[in-house]
């Protein structure tokens, strides 16, 4: 384990006074982590959501070799190169209704871009409007797409961002329709006064350059699965006003919910601009893409003097290597079949969700391979994340905790077993973590019975 006092690593979203020591992963091996010392761990949260087939796939490996070899950077400024093209219409090809893709280096990047694109896409002078006017974005609560500023301005958390509310621009928000997705009458009702909202503030504003969303569900805000529907009638709500439609699918598309593109599932208008991160490597370098339609970069054409091409870029914009393992990942998600697997395996998750021991006064919320379990459980002078990563670690799960929420998110490919070994694991986890924080202590760390079943789950 490497300790707090030596290590010069600050680590990301860690209270490191909280921990002293860190293990430390020395390789890994299919599902598993394993760290100095032999201990394994089943990687419970895909390594941040982004891992698809487990740890050292042969083929991912070999094609960053490959392009190692030949090139390991080479920039797309005034360049072009064979895996960067490669991709990109693979991407396009995937996306229905999207023509040219812009990758950057992460989710965060990716909406960064996705919004510059909106308002530069207006102030180019669009459809022959008055550009200048279509400045503001409008978004959901509870909403979250990355922890830059323009993305905290979009996709503001409060328990994440308040620190930075300041410095961020305004945005329009409308309330979030998301819950268990389970098509109840509560929750139709919560979508209908976004709906309402939405309208309003859309149709009343013509100012709006676009409206952002996460496409499917409100992943990191506390997996919040839209209700039937809904994505459908936003997305009309948008071509109505004349707003574009700008998705985040870095978390929730690429088959995390089922789909590759998730919009096409939800049905509806197509967005205008749609990104996508996390998996897209397989989980091996990083990498993102921000899409968009014909509509949208035709108006980033003309003479260089118009000024109207797209002001960004990044130092390993489609840098070959990540494209390279990028191409092949997307080649096995059809060889190997994936989608038909993600789907098998979500029924199979629902199933365990349902059947599990969790702290009483739990919500458990599911779709595809994403779950998130919310604890009813206070507050004090640990955190939730701290005590859920020991008792899962105890019993050999790889766990992490977005504020009182269980975060479940395995790679794409888990089977079965491992899928029981993740839902045992983090159960007896949650338990343990809730007992201590409710100040039973360790007398539940063993994972004792349940205090009562969850209040709601969606399979």
């Amino acid at each position: 384990m490497a300790g707090a006092g030596t290590s010069r690593v600050w680590h990301p979203n860690t209270q490191a006074d909280e921990w002293g020591r860190f293990p430390e992963i020395v390789r890994g091996d299919g599902m598993y982590l394993v760290e100095r010392g032999g201990r394994r761990l089943l990687d419970g949260v895909a390594s941040m959501w982004c891992n698809v087939w487990g740890h050292s796939r042969p083929e991912l490996v070999r094609a960053m070799h490959e392009q190692a070899k030949a090139v390991p950077h080479s920039p797309l400024f005034n360049l072009t190169h064979g895996p960067a093209e490669e991709l990109a219409g693979r991407l396009v090809g995937m996306a229905p209704g999207m023509h040219r893709a812009f990758f950057s280096d992460d989710g965060s990047t990716a909406m960064e871009a996705a919004v510059k694109m909106a308002i530069q896409y207006w102030a180019n002078g669009a459809e022959g409007g008055d550009g200048a006017r279509r400045k503001k974005i409008a978004c959901l609560e509870g909403g979250y797409h990355g922890d830059t500023f323009g993305a905290m301005s979009v996709g503001y958390v409060p328990e994440f961002f308040s620190r930075f509310r300041g410095s961020l621009f305004r945005a329009i928000r409308f309330p979030s329709p998301g819950g268990a997705g389970d098509g109840s009458a509560m929750e139709e009702e919560a979508a209908q006064r976004c709906l309402g909202a939405m309208e309003e503030g859309l149709a009343g504003d013509d100012a709006v350059a676009a409206l952002v969303m996460e496409s499917g569900a409100q992943a990191a805000g506390g997996v919040r699965i839209y209700p039937p529907g809904f994505q459908r009638r936003a997305a009309r709500l948008c071509r109505e006003s004349g707003a574009l439609l700008v998705l985040d699918e870095v978390a929730t598309g690429l088959g995390r919910l089922g789909s590759m593109a998730e919009y096409a599932a939800q049905g509806g208008p197509r967005p205008d601009i749609v990104a996508y991160g996390k998996m897209l490597t397989g989980g091996c370098l990083p990498m993102a893409a921000t899409l968009a339609n014909k509509r949208v970069h035709g108006a980033f054409g003309g003479r260089f003097a118009d000024r109207n091409h797209l002001f960004h870029g990044h130092t390993y914009t489609g840098n070959p290597m990540a494209a390279a393992a990028a191409c092949e990942n997307l080649r096995l998600y059809g060889s190997e079949g994936l989608l038909g697997r993600v789907r098998r395996s979500s029924a199979i998750l629902g199933g365990l969700l349902e059947g599990a021991r969790w702290p009483g006064g739990a919500e458990v919320r599911h779709k595809g391979l994403l779950a998130g379990v919310e604890l009813d459980a206070p507050g004090g002078g640990a955190s939730l994340n701290r005590i859920l990563f020991e008792e899962g670690r105890r019993r050999g799960v790889y766990l992490r905790a977005l504020g009182s929420i269980v975060m479940l998110v395995p790679p794409l490919a888990i089977g079965e077993a491992d899928l029981r070994r993740l839902v045992d694991g983090a159960s007896g986890a949650a338990r343990a973590a809730a007992a201590a924080l409710s100040g039973k202590g360790a007398g539940a760390r063993g994972g004792g019975p349940s205090r009562g079943g969850p209040r709601r789950r969606r399979a």
